[in-house]
């Protein structure tokens, strides 16, 4: 039986054994893939992301108040609009 490990190569590091990756390449895609998700993570949640969503927040607020206002001048403006063409002479109709 020692025969058979005879041919097994012990030198093999953990990286080389568990990933079947050299100790560098195994770094070189760790770091490769920590630096993607937080990149990814960045424009999900980031600064950039939050300072948007403020700004959209914000511009949905103004427009709600700017549609009050509007339909506020709106039922005025149409009081007044009654009230001329019930003032207005009527057609003959004959």
């Amino acid at each position: 039986m020692s025969d058979l490990y005879k041919d097994i190569d012990n030198d093999e590091s953990f990286t080389q054994r568990y990933f079947g990756l050299s100790t560098l390449k195994f770094f070189i895609a760790f770091v490769a893939v920590v630096v993607v998700g937080i990149y990814i993570g960045t424009l999900l949640f980031g600064q950039n992301s939050l300072e948007v969503l403020m700004s959209l927040e914000s511009y949905e607020n103004n427009l709600k108040v700017k549609i009050k206002v509007l339909k506020a001048e709106n039922a005025k403006d149409q009081k007044s609009y009654f009230q001329l063409k019930e003032l207005a002479p009527a057609n003959n109709k004959g």
